[in-house]
């Protein structure tokens, strides 16, 4: 029988960051997108993108909210 591994929290916080960076280099990318193809685009295409860069907005917000309660835990634990 296996012992379970412990939760190995140590870089959850960098590892967040780095999504956060991903998801806002997405967002930037969408809006790059759109204004250089909003004439060929679709009101419904534009709304698409535009929602979905809300989202990714909405995720930031939590996943800021996540790096809170890591630095929190990690200065618990040291």
């Amino acid at each position: 029988m296996h012992k379970p591994k412990p939760d190995d929290r140590s870089n959850n916080a960098e590892r967040i960051e780095n999504t956060i960076g991903h998801t806002l280099q997405n967002m930037d990318e969408a809006r790059d997108f759109l204004k250089a193809h909003s004439e060929e685009l679709s009101e419904e295409e534009k709304r698409n993108i535009e929602e979905k860069n809300a989202r990714r907005a909405e995720s930031i917000d939590g996943m800021r909210e996540e790096i809170k309660d890591e630095v929190a835990h990690q200065q618990r634990y040291e």
